[in-house]
This record gives structure tokens, sequence and C-alpha cells, in this order.
């Protein structure tokens, strides 16, 4: 049975009843349960929720080691920005060390980071780089959009044998939505159509899936029916859904708020054009945050990020229904 609680809520659900289904998982990070009242701490003791080192070299390095020694670790990085300076342990060694000893070891730990976050934060805590660990062999990457999406691919993230990135974004933390109790799992390379329709496909992520549901029901106004798709995970990525909207509808229109050049938007329109190029009908068209650090001004981050009406704008140019800019 589902009920509706906040996105944040979901996810710490997710987490405990994995930690209460499994001994092996546990749960630390720099800010992690400072209190021995925290629920989590009283549940599970210190040994499994602790305060980390500020240090996030040693959390994810700790967290390799915990991965072969047989646990399953959850790091909180709070923000994608920190796993910068940790990129070798993310990229180099924890997704390569199941291929390097030919399967005898596994990797099981989750990299948990929120991502975009924008209203004021500026330059250095704005960032969707997620894109740059979706093509790392062994690496996977879960972005979820809504509260169900957050506990289900959480529970799937921590039972995965291999290292996943799971990225959050915090303005949708306090969303509601529809979650349903106990045991849930939200397979990895499935994604979900968020909204049927004929005439154009929006393919959006993470945040932007709020954004591109907006523009769908602007353009419902105006007799366009827009198809929503979320993909939930972009490593591994659901193709065939995609190619299957778009084969419907002949039109594309990709939705992102990472910046146009390092986007997920940019590799999902290219396997469009190599396996669905036959099926468009015009240009496929992104729309993403400029090629620009995000400003610490509200209009001029407004300027900068993709919402609802640039979405709606792009597929009325992708349908002939608007004048294409110059």
């Amino acid at each position: 049975m589902a009920r509706e609680i906040p996105y944040i809520v979901a996810v710490n659900e997710a987490l405990q009843f994995e930690m209460e289904r499994d001994e092996t998982v546990v749960f630390y990070g720099q800010d992690v349960a400072p209190s021995d009242e925290d629920p989590l701490v009283k549940a599970f003791g210190r040994d499994r929720v602790r305060v980390s080192p500020i240090s996030e070299t040693a959390e994810i390095g700790m967290a390799t080691g915990l991965a072969l020694a047989g646990f399953r670790p959850v790091v909180e990085l709070l923000m994608a920005e920190f796993m910068l300076v940790a990129m070798n342990q993310v990229v180099n060694e924890a997704p390569r060390l199941r291929y390097m000893s030919g399967g005898q070891v596994k990797v099981p730990v989750v990299f948990k980071a929120g991502y975009g976050f924008t209203a004021g934060w500026a330059g250095q805590h704005t960032g969707s780089i997620y894109n740059m660990f979706c093509g790392i062999p062994g690496l996977k990457v879960a972005l979820p959009s809504t509260p169900a999406d957050a506990k289900g691919l959480l529970a799937t993230a921590i039972r995965d044998d291999n290292p996943v990135c799971y990225f959050i974004h915090y303005l949708l933390v306090l969303e509601h939505g529809d979650v349903p109790e106990g045991e849930y799992l939200v397979p990895f390379g499935e994604a979900s159509v968020r909204r049927t329709g004929s005439d154009v496909t929006i393919v959006a992520t993470g945040w932007t899936v709020g954004k591109a549901l907006q523009a769908a029901e602007l353009l419902a106004q105006e007799g366009i029916e827009a198809e929503v798709i979320d993909p939930r995970t972009l490593q591994p990525l659901d193709l065939p859904a995609i190619l299957s909207s778009v084969e419907k509808t002949g039109h594309l229109v990709l939705a992102d708020q990472a910046t146009r050049h390092a986007s997920a938007a940019s590799f999902i329109a290219a396997e469009v054009a190599e396996h669905g190029f036959g099926y468009l009908k015009a240009p496929v068209k992104l729309v993403t945050a400029l090629d620009a650090t995000i400003p610490y001004s509200q209009p001029m981050e407004a300027y900068v990020l993709p919402d609802e009406h640039k979405i709606a704008d792009a597929a009325r140019q992708v349908v002939g229904a608007a004048p294409v800019a110059a």
C-alpha cells in the first residue's frame, strides 16, 4: 500500500529497511547522525552508523575497502562536487576492481550525493556533474526524480554488487509523492513514462522531469501532446524505451540541468542519432543549462537554467509550431 511522504523521508526509509534486512549495510558521512538520539543510531548503533573524518578521499577509500571486505557501505557525501577530490577512488578504483579480479571480488558501495542545488548556492555547489560518471565501465548512476523512485532506486543500489553513484536533487527533498510501504525496488535500466503523448518525446533527467511535465501541460493547451520519459538511471540507460517513444512521435527534446557540453542529454542525443535517426522528422533539440557557472544572482540563475517555458519552446520548434530562433 502506498502513502504520501516527502522525498527525503522515502530515502531514509529505504536506508533503514535495507539496514534492517542486511547487517552488512553500514552508513556513514561527515554530518551523519551527530547525535546518539538519531533514529538510525538508536536502531543500529555506532558500529554501523558513524560520523566520518572531514576527508572525502578517506570516506570513499574506506568505503571501497569495506566493500571488498564484505560490507555494503552507503557513504553520505552531501554534494557531488565533494567527490571531485576523490576521483581516483570513484573512477579508477571502485569500478575497476571487480573486472580486474575476474569477478572474484565485489564492490557493493553507494556514493550518495546531492547535485544542482541552485536557489542562491552560487558557483561551487550547483553543478549537475552526473555525466562525469556515466562513461565509467562498472560504475552505475541513478537519478531519482520522485519520492517513490528515491526509495526504490536506493534499495536497488544498496543490493547491487557494483559501485553506484546515487544522486539526489536537494530542491526535491521536500516534494511529496506516493511511496509504497515496506520492501520496494526499482530496477536499474528501466525508464518510466511519466506522461503519454503522440506528438513529441521529452526525455528529462532528475529535477528537470517536473519541469518537463509542466511544459507538457502548457503544450497540451495548444493541442500538442508530449510524452515525457524519465530514464531514472543514466548508467545503465534504457535506450529501447526512448527509441520506442521517438519512433511513435518522430520528435525529440532532451531536458537536462547540466551544461550542454557536459550533459546526459548530449550522449542520449548521440544514441538516438545513431540508432533512431530514421524515426526523426526534425532535428533533436537540447534544453540544458548554458555553458556557464551558475551565478549567485537569482535572475541570472534563472537565465542560465532550463525551465518549463524553455522546454515548451523547444518542443514547439521541433514540431513546427513555432519559428526556429536564428
